[in-house]
């Protein structure tokens, strides 16, 4: 009788301690602090749903596979941000958000650079002095 509430207990405790210790990169489909909110709310549900569906699972050691340098790109500084990782997995939104403000920064820089481009040959056609 008291077996089932214990192991209930040990597998919410085993599930909350697994979410809080996991790199946020291991997790999937929410955010950690979602699924804390799920096991704390529904100890039994939310604990086998972490363990089924929000945890990501290491490949064993046989398994493993190297990690190499990715492959240089030429790549333009107006060709869009790069969605992944130098591993191969999605980046970070950060990182998302700083290569789109250096994108914009180049933009707005190109067209700073038109304008004054355009001024100094509409200033050369009217016989202005540069």
């Amino acid at each position: 009788m008291v077996l089932l509430p214990l192991l209930t207990f040990a597998l919410f405790v085993f599930a909350l301690v697994d979410i809080i210790i996991r790199p946020g990169d291991q997790v999937r489909h929410l955010p950690k602090l979602a699924w804390v909110f799920i096991v704390i709310l529904l100890p039994l549900i939310g604990s086998i749903l972490w363990f089924a569906v929000g945890r990501e699972y290491q490949q064993s050691s046989s398994h493993r596979s190297t990690l190499r340098m990715p492959a240089a790109r030429n790549r333009s500084p107006y060709s869009a941000p790069s969605t992944e990782a130098p591993y191969g997995g999605p980046s970070s939104t950060e990182a998302q958000l700083a290569a789109l403000e250096r994108e914009i920064e180049a933009a707005e820089r190109d067209l700073r650079i038109r304008r004054l481009e355009e001024e100094l040959r509409h200033r050369n056609d009217a016989g202005e002095p540069a």
